[in-house]
């Protein structure tokens, strides 16, 4: 029998040993869970959304019957009878507003109207801000309630879009042998978010919605359940069920009567089968014992299968840990073919020895690729920094064997070549140095002088390009520079810029002192700074708009400044034109 299991794949010594357990796991406690928990379920929900419909009857009936006896009260009172006989609104309000303070709360609404229905004060939580700002002509339950009268009437009413519940109360004097009608109370509370959350808490976690002309007016459910709701039949006294999304209700619905006992509305009251959930805590017992069986033969089923499995896995854990520590020449013991072993994780490992095998290769052919592209950057470097003395000198020896020149203009040539090789030069060192960790070392500049040079080899190219070029910088401005790193750092703004107004324009270097800091801007007119390149500005072979560019001028440059304690940015926002800033330490 093992030697049959050892035979099978991995996947099905794993689903042999994991399906025996589960079997006898959920064959067993299955049954019970599903025979108990739905018994339990069904009877505890009902009796749940039963006794919650009790609780909001005799909670409902206590309201009612709290604002029917104050109403009654003040309705009896001689001062509250005197001020309703003057007339007057002013009167009417103040004397309703003194003496409904003192017996109700500020959650209720209390309004004084005329026989008609017609608002002379509003009172109360929400009758200051909602009721009476909402009804300013009357209020038709008062007509409504007339049938009643001299009794008094309770019941639901709608208002300004809101669900209220209500008891009207008339005022009568004697007037006569008969008693004349003055004025009326309406004292009620509004049905909002607040009473289902109340009723919610006082009945354990039952659910309440209210509904009015098919719409829903409060509710403690969610919305995808009041859509439900809204759509399914009403069934007054029924219970019924309920699917709102994945939850599961046990409903019960009863209508809401307005003041002449015709339906206004309805309630529906929901419990959810989710808290019933606790009521099979009992059963935990029984799963736990047979949790508990099948543990222990599943545990002797795994001991059985993880001797012959956990052994290839740790092997293969070991080589990956040494692969990790870049021994890339561990390989993993593989069992021969024809062997009972050999089934997925021998494959495995097969394939975790090709793998090694082709990063070994890989990481071989990336070092010699990693140092044919160091080859081609340092050489592009240096491309970069000889190409504008070199072409320099081409020209002006050009110029010396075509043309005839006067003395003048052979001695610039000459001084304009001899410039150009000292430039080499220094570049040539500079690598040196570079290579070496060493550098030349600062010394006291004037800024206007290492500006000025970096312009004297573009001098020609401007003239040519009708570009007017302005130096702002004072005399007085001295730095401690390498003064040869910061030629070049402007010798590649002014090129840039060059290249950027090929039919002319200006261009402006400016410097201010602003604390121990000097500023210095380098703006042109021309086409600006492409919004492809804005994040990666000042990386290495990042180019735009240059035919020859190679993307190392501004990155240099960059290097340079961070390299003197100073800042390099520019102005990405700008619209007519580039604007560089340098920011160097006094």
């Amino acid at each position: 029998m093992l030697a049959r299991i050892s035979r099978l794949s991995l996947l099905w010594k794993i689903l042999l040993s994991t399906s025996i357990a589960l079997t006898m796991l959920f064959g067993l406690t299955g049954w019970i869970v599903l025979d108990n928990a739905t018994r339990a379920i069904s009877q505890s929900v009902d009796q749940e959304v039963q006794s919650s419909f009790q609780a909001y009857a005799s909670l409902w009936r206590a309201r009612a019957e709290a604002l029917a006896s104050i109403s009654l009260v003040l309705s009896r009172m001689s001062d509250v009878r005197a001020a309703f006989s003057t007339g007057d609104q002013a009167t009417i309000r103040d004397t309703a507003a003194e003496l409904w303070n003192q017996v109700s709360d500020r959650e209720a609404v209390f309004l004084v109207t005329d026989p008609g229905g017609k608002i002379l004060a509003s009172l109360g939580g929400l009758g200051g801000g909602g009721l009476g700002e909402d009804l300013k002509q009357d209020l038709p339950v008062v007509r409504q309630a007339t049938a009643n009268f001299p009794k008094q009437a309770s019941g639901f009413m709608v208002a300004g879009g809101r669900l209220y519940q209500v008891a009207v109360t008339p005022v009568y004097v004697q007037a006569g042998a008969s008693l004349g009608l003055l004025n009326v109370l309406v004292a009620g509370y509004a049905v909002d978010a607040d009473v289902v959350k109340g009723l919610k808490e006082s009945t354990g976690g039952s659910d309440f919605c209210f509904l009015s002309g098919g719409a829903v007016v409060a509710s403690s459910l969610t919305p995808e359940a009041n859509r439900q709701i809204q759509m399914a039949a009403f069934t007054p006294g029924n219970l019924s069920r309920l699917s709102a999304g994945r939850t599961q209700y046990t409903e019960l619905g009863t209508p809401l009567l307005d003041v002449e006992g015709q339906p206004l509305g309805e309630l529906r009251i929901l419990r959810s089968f989710a808290s019933a959930q606790n009521r099979i805590a009992g059963l935990q017992r029984n799963i736990v014992l047979v949790w508990l069986l099948a543990m222990l033969l599943g545990v002797w089923l795994t001991h059985m299968l993880a001797r012959r499995i956990l052994k290839p896995v740790e092997q293969l854990d070991h080589a990956a840990a040494e692969v990790a520590r870049g021994n890339y020449e561990y390989r993993v013991p593989v069992p021969p073919r024809g062997f009972g072993d050999h089934d997925e994780l021998g494959r495995l490992a097969e394939a975790f020895n090709a793998m090694c095998a082709s990063v070994q290769n890989g990481r071989s052919e990336l070092i010699r690729q990693e140092r044919i592209a160091t080859i081609g950057r340092l050489s592009t470097s240096i491309v970069h920094d000889l190409r504008n003395p070199l072409a320099a000198i081409y020209g002006g020896a050009e110029m010396l064997i075509d043309g005839a020149l006067s003395p003048a203009q052979v001695q610039r040539l000459a001084a304009n070549i001899y410039k150009s090789s000292r430039r080499m030069q220094q570049l040539l060192q500079e690598l040196v140095d570079s290579g070496r960790g060493t550098s030349s070392g600062a010394e006291m500049c004037r800024l206007r002088d290492i500006v000025a040079a970096a312009y004297d080899v573009y001098a020609g190219a401007a003239d040519a390009q009708a570009v007017a070029v302005q130096i702002d910088v004072a005399e007085s401005i001295e730095l401690p520079l390498e003064r040869a790193r910061m030629e070049r750092v402007f010798m590649n703004l002014i090129d840039n810029a060059l290249a950027a107004m090929p039919d002319g324009g200006s261009l402006q270097v400016s410097a201010l002192r602003q604390q121990n800091q000097v500023v210095v801007q380098v703006s042109d007119t021309g086409s600006g700074i492409s919004p492809q390149i804005h994040g990666q500005l000042f990386q290495p072979f990042v180019t735009a708009g240059k035919k020859n560019g190679v993307g190392l001028g501004l990155a240099f440059s960059h290097q340079t400044v961070l390299d003197h304690g100073g800042k390099m940015w520019a102005d990405t926002a700008s619209t007519d034109g580039a604007r560089f800033f340098i920011s160097l330490p006094v």
